[in-house]
């Protein structure tokens, strides 16, 4: 396909954007309810963003992997391997960026394993990680087995990884405690490596987890499958289609599936429940479902409408170089926590310090009017804007960034 699908550069963008915006807030003890993520079980806004990128991965691999087999195994184990590679590296270079942090008042390597707490270190997977995980294994899946097979093996994935979740998991296998994948974690990535941000060392883009998501990107392959043998690629481009009956059935077929999905996803969850964290069977569903409609939706709006304004083109900025862009939205405040600003004295008389970003948020966001959540959003939406306009400026001179 030489031309580029419109809208799912707006659907992956507006994930990028929404990915962007959820991790920097103003600060992480301030947000307003629906960008936040669930405690533990249940889904909130911000928890469709992950899965919605997967999903566009996989859509995007169904305009690839016919090519990748037409070039033979050669190619397309080189081409796969060689972006897993990159992306997961990506991802581990992110988590220890900037390589070196403030100790006793001097700036000091970073190391892989701290020598003074054997428990601290730098973290190996992460978000970019996983991305690079699932799309290596949905990529051999798609480029091996037929549309009809793939539903079978992702039922036999999504089963199967409800019924090892069950078998070896605690009293409440579907807990933080009982969960089985967090003990696996520990004895091959170690607990120093690993994310520990629930209080305990539990990774949410653990290994085991890792099983369904390939899941989301086989159905995003699917999905993309399904438009392409519709026939829409040809009158997706035009303004006004030759016939209603084409995009009714793309249209009428995304909605329902998507619906079906939806609700087989919330039955699921009255005994396997929705959960990010540990990436559940029922959430993979649920959010596929909710995916499968959004990109339907803005198909109809976009593709068969024929609307281009100026918020498809504020995402369709994030969507073509949403990899470099996300790191760097994550590259950006790491950085600018290496310079310190002077910020008083503690009880003891040691000089204190905030950097540049926290400075801004403390002087110019939280001084907003109203309850503190809106302070914490506007820097949120002002740090948003900022990497939209070095995007911006990458589209305008053609550079596109890509692994």
């Amino acid at each position: 396909m030489k031309q580029r699908y419109y809208s799912l550069d707006v659907f992956r963008g507006a994930t990028v954007a929404l990915m962007i915006m959820v991790n920097n807030p103003g600060t992480w003890g301030i947000m307003f309810a629906p960008l936040k993520h669930a405690p533990w079980h249940g889904c909130t806004p911000t928890d469709l963003v992950f899965p919605f990128f997967l999903f566009a991965v996989g859509n995007a691999m169904s305009f690839v992997i016919p090519r990748l087999q037409e070039a033979g195994d050669a190619i397309f184990w080189k081409k796969v391997i060689k972006r897993t590679i990159l992306i997961f590296l990506i991802g581990l270079g992110l988590n220890w960026f900037p390589f070196v942090q403030w100790i006793d008042g001097t700036l000091q390597f970073r190391e892989w394993m701290s020598s003074v707490d054997p428990t601290k270190g730098v973290r190996i997977l992460g978000v970019l990680q996983r991305i690079a995980i699932a799309y290596f294994f949905a990529s051999i899946l798609a480029y091996y087995f037929k549309p009809r097979t793939l539903i079978y093996i992702s039922a036999l994935i999504l089963f199967g990884y409800w019924g090892i979740c069950a078998a070896l998991g605690g009293e409440d296998p579907y807990s933080l405690a009982g969960w089985f994948g967090t003990e696996i974690d520990k004895n091959i990535l170690g607990v120093p490596h690993m994310y520990k941000g629930e209080g305990v060392p539990f990774d949410p883009e653990g290994l085991m987890s890792a099983l369904p998501a390939v899941v989301q990107v086989v159905f995003g392959y699917l999905i993309g499958v399904f438009i392409k043998k519709q026939g829409q690629v040809d009158w997706l481009w035009t303004k006004v289609p030759a016939s209603n009956e084409p995009h009714f059935k793309l249209l009428s077929g995304l909605f329902v599936t998507g619906f079906i999905l939806i609700v087989l996803g919330w039955a699921w969850s009255l005994g396997f429940p929705i959960n990010k964290k540990i990436w559940t069977s029922s959430y993979v569903l649920y959010t596929t479902g909710l995916g499968i409609m959004t990109i339907g939706g803005m198909i109809w709006y976009i593709e068969v409408q024929g609307v281009k304004n100026w918020l498809t083109k504020f995402f369709d900025v994030f969507g073509k170089n949403p990899l470099f862009i996300f790191v760097l939205s994550g590259l950006f405040p790491k950085a600018m926590a290496l310079i310190r600003i002077p910020n008083g004295l503690s009880d003891a008389g040691e000089q204190l310090y905030i950097t540049p970003l926290s400075w801004f948020y403390q002087n110019v966001c939280a001084q907003m009017p109203g309850v503190p959540e809106i302070g914490s959003l506007v820097y949120s939406l002002l740090f948003l804007a900022l990497m939209w306009i070095i995007g911006y400026f990458m589209d305008k001179k053609g550079i596109y960034v890509k692994v």
